[in-house]
């Protein structure tokens, strides 16, 4: 009996590598995105319609990261000559190539159940941002997973899929010529075209679930997304409305009885207290992550804050606050400059940032010493380009003596000892009978979660153990700040920069922004409760007017204490999506000219239904965030000098 081999097509032989790598990336897609949807458990209804669209969208964009991920295997079967890929140089050319990728996609994989893990997203803003520090990141992830054994898992398990599956990669009988071969990238090149034209990142959130939403994303498009979209242009992108008509509007908010405004358009104007003024000292913390639901003072029960629930009844406790942001330097932007938070990078991180409006430019207008204390190295995220450009003196782990140091990772030193560099700074400043105002930037409730043995019965690693240190640290701070000549007139305003987890069913889930403050002076603050609502941006202003200070204002916060509770709301916002938080509404204004009114979540995660639009917040949130927006880029946030 006489057979016939049978040969495939010869453009199918010629880029047959590329159908193994397609198979293969869209199966590991595939698989990656099951193994997150089963970590969400709950997030994920077990409604077979969100199922297939996570996964039938999903594999959209699947294959569109394909189209980019495989340019370079497109390029080199294109070019190689029949000649050379026959022979066993252009054999190990591919063959080389095909492994770096599949061994690139495996670790894309891992890499994105970590970051899933950390902030239940695919790659997004967050880590783009990221890319910037590599030194902190990398660090964070070697002492956070066992990479070693990590990479080395990978390379096992690429070498034998490998392998395994070089039957289907082999390359054996290329009779395609060139021309043929540039009609196929021809197509590649029509497919990449098209796919940047006509699919962008947000297409996909179709679902009132945004844990389904991110599901359907692509961990490598999604983070080339973020990169473009990194700076933000509001006027563009954004709903608006006429300027003056805005800063009429934003007026109107901020018109408070302490108020006089000095034109008629702006919002600069000039505070008055009735109360007299008191030169105390203040110092400002920003814990690192401490939602208020770590705390037994915010209803935790057991509580993993008690030395902080033990001050609480001498001090005054805001219930209703809402961080501006997810990561630090929003928290940072609202708490220095008091402003919303602008769509892109915050303000710490742009370009000309210096010279602003700062709550720093306020206490040193009043001959006080203002400084910046940063647990880490405060290069991270321009922290120490920002502050020491808008009134504060900067200080980080570096002015910290090595042989003082009980503990450190990549991310900072223990937070009791950035409390002993700032009792070293407060005894100075005291010394030179000079007022101070320290912000303090604490960094022990970050992965790695790392802290002091012996301070304890807490397991190293452990979020939760990292928050009780942390309380720790700021109750021992306080045992040792009260020996000190300086403890009676100081006033402590202790919160958050964010909240620990940052994602929910919502897109804008509001419950993940409640973060707490005390305000701890006993001889001079009468302990009480807050309960009204409280934007970030407003715990400067608020104390300034506990301090009693008359100054020159350009915050875009209130002190709560003055305003009607008609003017409470809050701002909470992504990169993207901004958010205004007034009564029952929570209106959110995002690309493509998008504003929706939902009906906020404050205790679970769950969705925020659609509501209808009240009018007037909706004038309101777009006139905030579009002045905003208008003043910083046209240089109107920098002091008068």
């Amino acid at each position: 009996m006489q057979t016939h081999a049978h040969h495939a097509h010869p453009l199918y032989e010629r880029f047959r590598p590329l159908a193994w790598f397609g198979i293969g990336y869209l199966a590991l897609c595939a698989l990656t995105r099951l193994g997150l949807l089963v970590y969400t458990g709950a997030g994920v209804p077990a409604d077979p319609r969100l199922w297939l669209y996570a996964f039938g969208v999903g594999l959209g964009y699947d294959m569109l990261a394909f189209v980019y991920l495989a340019w370079p295997l497109v390029l080199v079967l294109w070019l190689l000559p029949r000649r050379w890929l026959a022979h066993r140089s252009g054999t190990i050319l591919v063959g080389t190539l095909c492994l770096a990728m599949l061994f690139g996609i495996l670790f894309v994989a891992i890499a994105e159940g970590t970051f899933w893990q950390e902030f239940q997203s695919r790659f997004n803003f967050i880590a783009v941002d990221y890319l910037v520090y590599t030194n902190e990141v990398i660090g964070n992830i070697r002492e956070s997973y066992p990479v070693g054994w990590i990479l080395a898992g990978l390379a096992l398990l690429g070498g034998v899929l490998f392998h395994a599956t070089r039957r289907w990669r082999m390359v054996r009988h290329d009779t395609a010529h060139f021309g043929e071969r540039t009609r196929v990238v021809a197509v590649w090149l029509v497919l990449t075209v098209l796919g940047t034209w006509v699919v962008t990142g947000d297409l996909k959130d179709r679902t009132a679930n945004t844990y389904v939403n991110e599901l359907a994303g692509n961990g490598i498009y999604q983070f080339f997304a973020a990169y473009r979209s990194a700076s933000l242009d509001y006027d563009r992108y954004y709903r608006t409305v006429p300027l003056p008509e805005a800063f009429a509007v934003v007026r109107d908010a901020l018109s408070t009885p302490d108020a006089v405004f000095d034109e008629k358009t702006g919002i600069a104007r000039r505070i008055h207290n009735e109360a007299p003024e008191r030169r105390l000292n203040v110092v400002l913390i920003s814990v690192e992550s401490l939602s208020a639901e770590f705390s037994g003072t915010y209803g935790r029960v057991p509580s993993l804050t008690p030395q902080l629930d033990a001050i609480a009844k001498d001090s005054l406790v805001f219930d209703d606050l809402y961080a501006s942001g997810t990561r630090t330097v929003r928290g940072l932007e609202a708490l220095a400059l008091s402003v919303p938070p602008t769509p892109g990078e915050s303000i710490v991180k742009r370009e000309n940032n210096e010279g602003l409006f700062s709550l720093a430019h306020v206490f040193n207008a009043k001959g006080y010493t203002s400084e910046f204390l940063y647990g880490g190295y405060g290069a991270f995220d321009n922290m120490n380009a920002f502050f020491g450009a808008n009134g504060y003196d900067v200080h980080d782990r570096q002015d910290i003596p090595k042989d003082k140091v009980h503990a450190a990772n990549i991310w900072g030193v223990a937070d009791e000892d950035l409390y002993t560099l700032t009792l070293d700074r407060f005894d100075r400043a005291y010394a030179a009978h000079k007022p101070y105002f320290a912000h303090i930037m604490t960094t022990s409730n970050h992965r790695p979660y790392t802290f002091p043995t012996g301070r304890g019965p807490w397991p190293q690693g452990k979020r939760d153990s990292a928050v009780a240190y942390t309380d720790w640290a700021i109750g021992d701070f306080l045992r040792r700040a009260r020996t000190r000549p300086w403890f009676n007139d100081t006033i402590f305003v202790i919160t958050a920069d964010h909240c620990a987890s940052s994602a929910g069913k919502a897109a804008l889930p509001v419950f993940r922004y409640h973060i707490p403050m005390w305000v701890y002076a006993p001889k001079h603050i009468a302990p009480a409760h807050f309960t009204e609502r409280m934007s970030q941006i407003d715990i400067g202003p608020t104390l300034l007017g506990l301090l009693g200070m008359d100054y020159d204002s350009q915050f875009y916060g209130l002190d709560v204490f003055q305003r009607h509770p008609s003017q409470a709301r809050a701002f909470v916002g992504t990169y993207q999506l901004l958010g205004y938080l007034h009564g029952d509404r929570l209106v959110q204004l995002g690309p493509h000219r998008k504003v929706d009114t939902v009906r906020p979540s404050f205790v679970l995660d769950q969705g925020q239904p659609v509501e209808t639009e009240d009018p007037r917040a909706t004038l309101e949130a777009i006139s905030f965030y579009e002045t905003a927006a208008y003043r910083y880029k046209n240089g109107l946030m920098r002091t008068a000098q």
